[in-house]
């Protein structure tokens, strides 16, 4: 009988930053620091384009990749990646934990965390990442922002209630948003995480599974 193992390698991962010096290092005038998680399929050199509408030269916005990528047509044109899959989960999950620990680390390196407010997004699947993160990575933030996410087993599988306590969270989305639309009961699932965590402010928009630009501002 074939028996798993697993080992552990070093492997080079991808980050992009706007606003700022444009370096992503550290510059003295930033005091907002944003982390912001893809969704599936994603690549967060364009993703973070979105942002555009909050970076400036006090607002770093830094747009982590996921580590696993892949081809999204059959002509091998079009990119994307995904920050885990049901297979072998546990260890994808401490993978992505310690990567995005690296990063924040680097980020903000001789920066005073007093003097910088930091806030996390995650859109869609990385919704979920960033409730991990927050979870079980070493990652202090002054507002969580889960942006269309999706939590088949509820908001708390992902985000413990006491973890939540110790911050604000908001929960955004489109009311036009296709892959709520598409479950068999969407009000259900938002009267869920609210039931989850009453304290969470929910804020939805006229609009579909996208960042929207106008609704971003209003966390600026």
């Amino acid at each position: 009988m074939a028996t798993e193992h697993h080992l552990t390698v070093t492997r080079t991962a991808r980050f992009h930053t706007l606003g700022g010096d444009g370096s992503g290092e550290r510059p003295d005038s930033v005091t907002n620091i944003w982390f912001v998680l893809h969704g599936y399929g994603q690549l967060a050199r364009y993703f973070i384009r979105k942002f555009d509408v909050i970076a400036d030269e006090h607002t770093l916005v830094v747009a982590p990749e996921a580590l696993s990528r892949f081809y999204l047509d059959t002509e091998f044109n079009r990119m994307g990646a995904s920050w885990l899959t049901r297979e072998d989960r546990d260890q994808e999950v401490a993978d992505y934990v310690a990567y995005l620990d690296t990063l924040y680390t680097r980020i903000m390196q001789d920066r005073d965390p007093a003097s910088v407010k930091i806030t996390l997004l995650g859109f869609s699947q990385g919704g979920a990442t960033a409730c991990r993160w927050v979870t079980h990575g070493k990652v202090s933030c002054d507002r969580l922002i889960l942006w269309a996410g999706y939590f088949a087993n509820g908001l708390t599988d992902v985000l413990p209630a006491s973890t939540a306590a110790q911050l604000p969270v908001t929960y955004v989305y489109g009311r036009q948003d296709e892959y709520i639309e598409q479950m068999p009961d969407p009000d259900a699932y938002i009267m869920r995480i609210k039931q989850d965590m009453p304290h969470v402010q929910i804020d939805a928009f006229e609009g579909k599974h996208v960042i929207d630009r106008d609704v971003l501002k209003r966390y600026k």
